[in-house]
């Protein structure tokens, strides 16, 4: 199946961090097919006096359940020294998030799918909108209407090339 998971990080070295994760992914079974370019943005949630992220977002295919496609991000992101719990919104060496998983719409208590900040979040739009401009919010519309719907803030600004 296809999906987008999205990487931000705002600890360390920022893009390093990005790309460590891209590379793990295949050894939790999850084949990266595509990359975003690389955007510096500005925090946004409940944490704002922090440094800026960096955030890309990935095309993947997998065979894996959407749980078992949730507990491979979370052992990458483990693997790369983020700890469970923390800060809601706070500072982190790596955040990998799974966004879409082909037209699923699911709701448990560990996963929401499509991940329910997916239209809210300009770091989110603009990478995900780069690999795929006519991409569809399953039951929501398209992400291109979500973007122009957008107000002002969420600074989003190209910092570097696609990670893979």
């Amino acid at each position: 199946m296809i999906g987008y998971l999205g990487l931000g990080s705002n600890q360390g070295d920022r893009r390093a961090q990005l790309e460590a994760a891209a590379r793990a992914l295949p050894g939790h079974a999850v084949a990266v097919t595509a990359s975003s370019s690389v955007y510096e943005t500005e925090p946004v949630g409940e944490v704002l006096d922090q440094r800026e992220f960096f955030n890309a977002c990935l095309r993947v295919s997998t065979d894996l359940a959407p749980e078992a496609l949730l507990d491979a991000c979370k052992g990458v992101e483990r693997a790369l020294g983020r700890l469970p719990g923390g800060i809601r919104h706070g500072p982190r060496p790596i955040d990998v998030d799974l966004l879409l998983l082909g037209d699923l719409e699911l709701s448990t208590e560990r996963l929401t799918l499509p991940h329910p900040e997916v239209r809210a979040r300009r770091f989110v739009l603009v990478p995900l909108l780069e690999l795929d401009p006519e991409l569809v919010v399953p039951g929501d519309g398209r992400l291109a209407d979500a973007l122009a719907e957008l107000g002002q803030g969420q600074a989003v600004r190209r910092a570097g090339p696609p990670l893979l």
